[in-house]
């Protein structure tokens, strides 16, 4: 995985672990549903550059 691609993963699930704790702290679930999307694709794009990386070896 290079690096750009691992530090966006990380940033992704970062962001959404974030908005979701906010939007469950504020009550706005619309929020929390975005937290957990963008999470979401932080994991997608990890397990894609792991995929990637694994066929290279």
């Amino acid at each position: 995985m290079s690096a750009s691609e691992k530090a966006r993963a990380k940033a992704e699930q970062a962001v959404g672990k974030i908005a979701q704790a906010a939007g469950r702290a504020t009550g706005n679930t619309k929020l929390v549903a975005k937290g957990d999307a963008a999470e979401a694709m932080g994991k997608a794009r990890e397990s894609k550059e792991s995929l990637k990386e694994t066929g290279h070896h």
